[in-house]
């Protein structure tokens, strides 16, 4: 949902400040609600290295911000977009090396299905039209914001043992606050409308909510299935603007864009390898308790 949200805010703040926005209120809530758990006493049990992890990871998700919104200088938004499906790809082997995660050759091959999902999905809005160093530029910029914000998951994964996501999210929301501080126009909140506003607010309570959901999964799913589900993000985010534009809802700033047969192709092959990849393990596991009698 965030992309229809910030579109509508690019009327009244910048990103920058937007994003800043969005983690002080972030922080605020978190540490009310951690301190109001008696869970903010696990930062006192953090060893050295446990903050360097956590200062690193907090930088990792501000290059990973900031130079996603850097690459748009040089690349359409579908083609940023696609290059940084990347990343859940990046997230699954990165389980691999450092969690000792294991693939079988069947969520190999899911993930392979992934790749021609998605570029199936995006390949009827790409251009690839300009100067190819630009693009190449663009393309190098995207895939290190993908790597950063791998990198940040997988800290946030190893920090898991010694410290609970949502404080993890707290620390990096405190982090960002202070260092994108001197680089907001905090004249923009002053001509804000109630309207906007409410835009802000729903970014901001987003924030929480998807960053939320996304470091208790890290905690619960080995990385494979994580990164499969977000590579429904994409299709989630067009369906939902595809209903903003049917139900008629700020005509000036969403248009209609019609799947084409290839998308509609593209997927069904992304949700045909998530669904195997999030129901393949439990397939798997019924049939090696005591007792299952394989078919």
């Amino acid at each position: 949902m965030l992309p229809i949200a910030l579109k509508l805010s690019a009327d009244f703040i910048d990103p920058v400040t937007l994003t800043w926005f969005r983690f002080l209120v972030a922080l605020i809530v978190s540490v009310a609600v951690q301190w109001l758990g008696g869970r903010l006493r696990q930062f006192a049990a953090l060893a050295k290295q446990d903050w360097l992890l956590l200062l690193g990871a907090a930088v990792l998700l501000m290059a990973n911000y900031v130079s996603f919104v850097y690459s748009l200088d040089y690349l359409a938004p579908g083609v940023a977009q696609l290059s940084f499906q990347t990343a859940p790809f990046f997230l699954a082997f990165g389980g691999v090396m450092f969690f000792a995660e294991r693939l079988k050759a069947v969520q190999l091959g899911c993930f392979a299905l992934l790749a021609v999902g998605m570029y199936l999905f995006f390949a009827p809005r790409l251009s690839f039209e300009g100067d190819a160093g630009e693009l190449l530029l663009g393309l190098a910029i995207v895939q290190f914001s993908a790597l950063a914000w791998t990198s940040y998951a997988l800290i946030q994964k190893a920090l898991i043992p010694r410290i609970s996501p949502a404080n993890v999210l707290l620390f990096i929301y405190g982090v960002g606050v202070v260092l994108m501080a001197p680089f907001c126009e905090f004249t923009a909140f002053g001509a804000m409308d109630t309207n906007a506003w409410l835009v802000a607010g729903f970014c901001a309570i987003n924030t929480l909510v998807a960053y939320g959901c996304f470091g208790q999964s890290m905690k619960y799913w080995p990385t494979a299935q994580v990164s499969a589900m977000l590579a429904l993000t994409p299709i989630v985010s067009f369906s939902l603007t595809a209903a903003v534009v049917a139900f008629g809802w700020w005509p000036e700033s969403f248009q209609s864009d019609a799947l084409s047969s290839v998308s509609m192709m593209g997927i069904v092959l992304i949700v045909l390898a998530v669904a195997t990849l999030q129901l393949l393990p439990r397939y798997l596991a019924s049939f090696s308790k005591p007792g299952s009698v394989q078919p």
